[in-house]
């Protein structure tokens, strides 16, 4: 039973994962459905979420067939685009037909749902921008240039803050491009964080079939060009040359996995990296703790400097040190849970991981440390209310 007087209907757009795979989106829907809204969902199929049409948790979702995922080049980018947006208009009449919907959460990459909601922004519909990506950083560091689409990508983010009525930030980096490049009210930006559910990710003694090494390390993503598990790989090179121990449990997917794989076996490592393909729920925690240390190799640049990267979070709730390089938003969540180094140096990044190896007192207190920050501040729990705030702002402003 709803505790509105009217009914509050939500319905989120995602264009690249499907719910509930995608776990940031599914906490939304998940939470707003708690706090007594009426939330549908569109998304692509994919990754064994085939169903049309399914309610889970009270939640409606609405599916379209995925496109193959844009690897580089405009035309290929426009076709999975054009795809997705024709999928939008379609489903969205369904769900306004059935279901109704007040807000329409937009959810980017990319920085398109704006055409939909200006289709029913005469109708009183309100748009709520939901920041994932930095889309124009996102397109530089992909392919390690500007010009032309680059422009188009800072058009299309402009226009998007100039649509949206409220906008959520993932941090405080993102809340500041909302505000300083996206020209919205102080008031109209709220920070949501991206964070496990602490009663979700329990530290454990994982599954030992994992266990390949004196030391495993771990990651945890989608398997893209921008991840910098090239600096990975070479890490881990060092590290053998140097007579470690050393595993790598690499538990994701993505369109650049076949290059890594390639990359390991040219390298000589196949016998120091385990690639599990990808893994959910119990499974994936099964895998997540059987690891000693998780590795960020995401590479200092202007997308990721400012993000919050996802498996940071994941290994700090699970008591499991990190070592990444020295990004700003990587050290705002991590704080001393965390050990830096040097931007994109894997020479850096092995001597890190080498230095929690050699002192497993100080990796333990550290994972601990990680795991407290996260509950007393930084988990999902902390974000509800964010959310909610977010929400009874659109619902309420003039």
């Amino acid at each position: 039973m709803s505790r509105f007087t009217t009914p509050r209907r939500v319905l989120i757009v995602v264009e690249n994962l499907p719910v509930p795979l995608d776990r940031r989106v599914w906490l939304e829907a998940t939470s707003l459905r708690a706090a007594g809204y009426e939330v549908s969902v569109i998304c692509p199929t994919g990754r064994g979420w085939d169903a049309p049409r399914e309610v889970i948790d009270g939640v409606h979702i609405y599916r379209h067939p995925a496109p193959p995922e844009a690897h580089s080049g405009a035309v290929a980018y426009a076709r999975e685009y054009l795809h997705a947006i024709r999928h939008w208009f379609r489903l969205a009449r369904i769900v306004r037909r059935e279901r109704g919907f007040d807000v329409i959460h937009g959810c980017n990459p990319p920085d398109l749902v704006w055409l939909l909601a200006l289709r029913y922004r005469a109708a009183g519909v309100r748009y709520l921008f939901d920041h994932h990506d930095v889309c124009p950083e996102l397109f530089e560091a992909k392919f390690g240039k500007r010009g032309l689409l680059y422009g188009v990508m800072r058009l299309w983010e402009r226009i998007t803050f100039a649509c949206a009525d409220v906008s959520l930030a993932t941090n405080e980096s993102f809340a500041r491009i909302a505000r300083d490049r996206g020209g919205m009210a102080f008031e109209d930006v709220f920070v949501v964080r991206s964070a496990p559910k602490v009663e979700k990710f329990v530290p454990g003694p994982g599954d030992p079939a994992y266990r390949r090494a004196a030391t495993m390390l771990g990651w945890i993503g989608i398997i893209g060009q921008q991840e910098g598990l090239e600096l990975l790989v070479e890490a881990v090179q060092r590290l053998a040359t140097d007579g470690r121990d050393v595993h790598a449990l690499i538990v994701g997917f993505g369109p650049h996995q076949a290059v890594i794989e390639a990359l390991v076996a040219e390298r000589g490592l196949t016998d120091r990296f385990t690639f599990t393909g990808a893994l959910y729920g119990e499974a994936m925690l099964a895998a997540l703790n059987s690891i000693d240390i998780g590795v960020a190799p995401d590479p200092k640049n202007a997308m990721n400097d400012i993000s919050t990267m996802n498996k940071i979070m994941e290994y700090m709730t699970l008591e499991k040190p990190s070592v990444q390089f020295d990004l700003t938003e990587g050290r705002a969540s991590a704080g001393d849970a965390s050990r830096y180094a040097t931007r994109n140096d894997p020479g850096e990044l092995a001597a890190e991981i080498a230095a929690l190896i050699d002192d497993p007192e100080a990796a333990r207190a550290m994972g601990q440390q990680g795991r407290r920050r996260v509950l007393d501040e930084l988990s999902w729990e902390h974000s509800v209310p964010h959310l909610l705030a977010a929400y009874e702002r659109i619902f309420t402003k003039g």
